[in-house]
């Protein structure tokens, strides 16, 4: 069992090969956290780990009995209101205007399997042995709710899966103000806590800060993930690297507002909070109704953030992306946004579709521009249907079926969030709009956010999507959000609720999502919002893979990639060869570099290759052939950082196959350096005892052991090479048998 409760002790034991986490059902039924981190092996009394004492000043739940004050004591899911004066997991609005509640332990089970959220994505699993599930109830007489608290361990991976649940059983209704899907309190205070934060071209960059007391922490009011901070944080060791020492991931999987935050108290005790956030939230309850958060994720790992990363990347391919796609080698593709942005016809798509086939691209994705009236960023949006038939004059479906007859696969782009005032749509039904009634409207990119909340709109929309996927042989599907929501106000939606728009709003999206991928299983989603401003873990159980930034730029990517997989896996992270000047940051980086970064994602162009010299054409042609026959290894093995593009004028990172057998290693040089000396790399992942070629270079031969802990050295090529700014290479490692050296 991965799960046990001690009768005695009223402890429940999470624990596998690699964790334990410990509960205490206290005396008086509230939970208290004993322990999070390391496998310990079973005692017969865990209670030893619980701090108490008499303090000055503090408060105690019950008169003459100064031991335990909530205050000081790791709680498991703390309340607002009675003692413990730090950030409360959980606040609850009753009708008297009160916000005091008194959880406390009403019963638990413990099941094999993993329960699926209702409306929310969530980890599963394919088989009920693969983890085991805790729920804990907790109940409050006055406030006449229940509490749920939910825990889920795998039985392969040092993982928690939370979440909690309220339900209301009175005959008037409360508000929950606020709901955290994971509260967790450490015993002390020395860490660095990263977030992944950044704007527009330049996503999810490490931010590193020592942990103080006081509060620190982030979050999103956007209406999504949001460029600007992703839901995911880490708190590690001030000692720990990529490779060693102990770290904390917690990341959400949820798409709308979301908070995260680490709270340190005056004796040293660290609390997290991660779920929805609350600035933008107000849910009633009424009787027999309840309310679901979202499920939040806790790794562990003692061998670094390497470790870490690598345990997330696992969970999200293989138990978080689902369908077709999920262990599937992704397409290349081209799309021609940089080529031709809305101004094409259907001879110049395919003059752009042709040359591409001829160098081995496998799919065409036909970005913005297709519907409507849609000549610019001012109209058309909402209206997905075809109009200008000077640009299409067979329509979508008459130009699919010529790029399949060419031998490619056909995609198209979508916004179905927004409109345009511009639109046919807008001019039926301008009350479709979130808009606050008697106040002006905020425009962002000349469009308006769409009221998914109302059953109407949704129904609307995607009778329109539909009826396109249907017409035509359309086997890639991007779908794109180009602003965040303001004037957050639902005309249908009753006064008393509208602190539910926001998350109702996110889950009317995911309820679009999975009607979709269950009418079209065959068609690869991928996310985007203006790039990467919505790609979290929530958006990869229905999209298996995002558009990672607007961001092109070779050099630039190896930041945003290269943060982005602190969190996120390889696959999902789309990554194309755009033409150069750069259109984003204006710098020119070779094709070689370009593709070199590419390779590390879902890999495409965002260029159109008649535009370029035979030369280059043919360097296309062997870079996808490359990718070809190294796909499945860059896409789905093993990812380890190596060279922080941060911290360094380099950047560096390896993937290795599961059975350690083949490796891919990408160097990159920032910046060079006159006369500089020679470099080499200590190379990540592979097995000590066996023999690697480099290359397919029979005069490198070296064991694993040498490569890693020796070093590889690179080839130095003093004023004519590769030492300069913005190159790179790929150095290809393959396990041999000693006989063929």
């Amino acid at each position: 069992m991965m799960i046990e409760f001690y009768e005695k002790t009223k402890e429940f034991h999470i624990h596998n090969d690699w964790i334990s986490y410990i509960i205490q059902v206290f005396e008086n039924g509230h939970l208290g956290n004993l322990y999070f981190g390391k496998k310990i092996k079973r005692n017969r009394d865990f209670s030893h780990l619980l701090q108490t004492g008499e303090r000055a000043m503090a408060i105690y739940p019950k008169e003459q009995e100064y031991d335990i004050s909530f205050q000081h004591t790791k709680m498991e899911y703390p309340v607002y209101g009675t003692g413990d004066f730090r950030f409360p997991a959980l606040e609850i609005e009753q009708e008297n205007g009160s916000r005091i509640t008194d959880f406390r332990y009403e019963s638990h089970k413990i099941y094999t399997g993993k329960t699926p959220l209702k409306d929310l994505p969530s980890l599963y699993v394919e088989k009920e042995e693969e983890a085991e599930t805790l729920e804990i109830n907790l109940w409050d007489e006055v406030c006449q709710a229940r509490l749920t608290l939910s825990y889920t361990i795998y039985q392969d991976a040092p993982v928690i899966c939370r979440n909690a649940r309220v339900k209301y059983f009175g005959d008037r209704s409360i508000k929950i103000q606020k709901i955290f899907s994971t509260s967790l309190d450490l015993p002390d205070s020395n860490y660095e806590m990263i977030q992944l934060s950044g704007a527009w071209a330049r996503e999810r960059y490490p931010k590193t800060r020592k942990l103080q007391q006081g509060i620190q922490g982030f979050g999103s009011t956007c209406g999504c993930s949001s460029a600007e901070h992703n839901p995911f944080l880490i708190l590690k060791r001030p000692y720990t690297t990529e490779d060693q020492g102990e770290a904390f991931g917690f990341s959400l999987i949820y798409s709308g507002n979301h908070m995260e935050q680490v709270e340190v108290n005056t004796h040293d005790i660290t609390r997290v909070l991660q779920g929805i956030q609350p600035e933008t939230f107000c849910w009633p309850l009424h009787n027999e109704e309840e309310f679901q958060s979202p499920e939040a994720l806790i790794v562990y790992a003692d061998h670094g953030l390497n470790q870490m990363s690598q345990v997330l990347h696992r969970l999200y391919q293989r138990r978080l992306v689902r369908g077709t796609w999920r262990e599937k080698e992704r397409p290349i593709l081209i799309n021609n946004w940089e080529a031709t942005e809305m101004n094409f016809t259907e001879e110049k798509i395919l003059q752009i579709a042709k040359k591409a086939k001829d160098l081995g691209v496998e799919l065409f994705v036909l970005d913005d521009g297709w519907f409507g009236n849609r000549e610019n960023d001012t109209c058309g949006l909402g209206d997905w249907y075809v109009t200008n038939f000077q640009k299409l004059p067979n329509g979508v479906k008459g130009l699919a079926e010529k790029i399949v007859k060419l031998g490619m696969g056909f995609g198209i782009w979508i916004e179905p969030e927004m409109v345009n005032k511009d639109s046919e749509l807008y001019r039926k039904h301008p009350e479709w709009l979130l808009q606050t009634p008697n106040r002006t409207l905020s425009p962002g990119r000349n469009q308006y956010v769409l009221d998914f909340t109302n059953p109407d709109v949704v129904e609307y929309i995607y009778g329109m999507i539909k009826k396109i996927l249907q017409s035509a042989p359309i086997s890639y599907v991007k779908w794109d959000m180009n602003r965040y929501i303001t004037e957050c106000y639902s005309l249908t939606q009753s006064p008393e609720t509208q602190g539910t728009v926001f998350h109702k709003y996110i889950l009317a999206v995911y309820r679009f999502y999975e009607r979709l991928i269950q009418e079209f299983p065959q068609i690869l989603f991928e996310s985007c919002a203006s790039g990467g401003a919505r790609f979290d873990a929530g958006m990869l159980y229905y999209a298996p893979q995002a558009w990672t930034s607007d961001d092109t730029d070779a050099i630039e990517r190896l930041k945003i990639q290269y943060g982005t997989s602190y969190a996120y896996p390889i696959s999902s992270m789309g990554a194309h060869v755009s033409a150069v000047p750069n259109q984003q940051v204006g710098r020119t980086t070779s094709l070689s570099t370009r593709g070199n970064v590419a390779m590390f994602g879902a890999y495409g162009y965002e260029l159109d290759l008649n535009w370029l010299s035979l030369q280059e054409q043919e360097g296309v042609k062997q870079q996808i052939l490359f990718m070809k026959k190294y796909r499945r290894l860059l896409q789905y093995g093993t990812f380890y950082r190596i060279h922080n593009p941060f911290t360094e004028q380099k950047a560096a990172w390896i993937m290795v196959s599961e059975d350690k057998s083949r490796a891919m290693l990408g160097y990159y040089r920032i910046l060079g350096a006159p006369n500089q000396g020679w470099d080499r790399v200590y190379v990540k992942g592979l097995d000590e005892d066996k023999l690697y070629r480099v290359n397919d270079d029979d005069n490198q031969v070296y064991y694993g052991s040498e490569l890693m802990y020796a070093g590889f050295m690179l080839e130095y090529t003093g004023e004519r090479g590769s030492n300069r700014d913005f190159t790179s290479e790929l150095y290809y490692f393959e396990a041999i048998e000693n006989e063929e050296v």
